[in-house]
């Protein structure tokens, strides 16, 4: 996601609010937001669900649509969204 400067503050209220919330959604197992190191307009949030079902739900209810309501008004590029698979992990 990208934002213009002076939104930056504006998302991270937001995401600061409603993290736990969305830690806490019935599959939510990890949630974690990054901002780009040279670009500090990039942010990225990274969640790991339990399933696809999960994360289709999360998407589908009242708390994802108003966070996206209020998240992508600051938007000053199309944001874009990946769902992977894991593949390696070492610990």
């Amino acid at each position: 996601m990208q934002f213009e400067e002076d939104k930056i503050e504006v998302f991270k209220a937001l995401f600061e609010a409603q993290k736990h919330k969305i830690r806490n959604v019935d599959g939510c197992e990890f949630l974690e937001l990054y901002q780009d190191l040279n670009n500090k307009e990039i942010f990225f949030t990274y969640s790991y669900w339990k399933d696809e079902k999960d994360l289709e739900n999360y998407r589908n209810s009242e708390l994802f649509k108003n966070i996206w309501a209020a998240t992508k008004k600051n938007f000053c590029a199309k944001p874009e969204a990946w769902s992977v698979q894991k593949l390696v992990s070492l610990k």
